[in-house]
C-alpha cells in the first residue's frame, strides 16, 4: 500500500508540507517501509541511533498491536541514524530497543551516514527500513492482521519546522505520541 503523509496539523505555527509518501509491505519476517520525501531544507546532524534524530529530517512510523496498551515508535533521519522503543507515552515506561534489536533494522539511505548541518534548497530522498516482525509481535502473524499506526515527517530543528502525519491530530501544538490518533493498516 502507498500512503500520503499529508496531514497538516498546526497550520498557523507550521505550514510547511513538503510531498512525503511510504510504500507499505510486508513478507512473514518484517515490514518494509520505503519513504519518498521531496521538501526544503535537508539536515541531518546526528549520526548515531537512539540520538535526537526528530530535530534532522526525519521519517517516522509509530505502530500498536490492537489491544496492547504500549507502542513502538521507529524514527529515521535521512542518513539512517534511528531511534527506537517501547513505550506507554511521550515520557511513559519508555524501553529503547537494545543495541541488537536496533542492528537488526535494515536501513538503506540515499545519503552516507555523515553528518551535515542544514541546507537549504530542494530535495528529493528516499529512506528504505526492514523492521523484523518479531520486534512488534509477540507471535508469528496472520494474513490480514491488522496493525493501528501512524506515519509522520518532521524536521524539529531546521529553518522551517514542520510536523505532518498520514492520519490527522487533533492537538493543541505537535505531539505524535498519540496513539488515540493512529489509523489501522492490514498486513498481508
Amino acid at each position: 500500500m502507498i500512503l500520503k503523509i499529508d496531514q497538516v496539523n498546526w497550520p498557523e505555527a507550521f505550514p510547511e508540507k513538503p510531498e512525503v509518501r511510504v510504500e507499505v509491505s510486508n513478507d512473514h519476517e518484517a515490514l518494509y517501509l520505503r519513504w519518498h520525501v521531496k521538501g526544503e531544507q535537508l539536515r541531518a546532524v546526528t549520526t548515531q541511533d537512539q540520538g535526537p534524530v526528530w530535530e534532522d529530517s526525519c521519517v517516522e512510523f509509530f505502530c500498536q498491536v490492537p489491544g496492547e496498551d504500549h507502542y513502538f515508535n521507529f524514527e529515521c533521519n535521512c542518513i539512517g541514524a534511528m531511534v527506537g522503543s517501547r513505550r506507554k507515552g511521550r515520557a511513559e515506561e519508555v524501553v529503547p530497543l537494545t543495541p541488537e534489536q536496533m542492528a537488526r533494522i535494515e536501513r538503506k539511505c540515499d545519503f552516507p551516514r555523515e553528518a551535515f548541518e542544514e541546507r537549504d534548497g530542494l530535495f528529493e530522498w528516499t529512506v528504505e527500513e526492514r523492521i523484523p516482525l518479531d520486534l512488534i509481535f509477540q507471535q508469528p502473524i496472520a494474513k490480514g492482521q491488522k496493525l493501528r499506526a501512524n506515519f509522520y515527517k518532521c524536521a524539529d530543528k531546521t529553518k522551517r519546522p514542520h510536523f505532518v502525519s498520514w492520519q490527522p491530530i487533533d492537538l493543541p501544538k505537535p505531539d505524535f505520541h498519540c496513539p488515540q490518533f493512529f489509523g489501522t493498516i492490514v498486513l498481508e
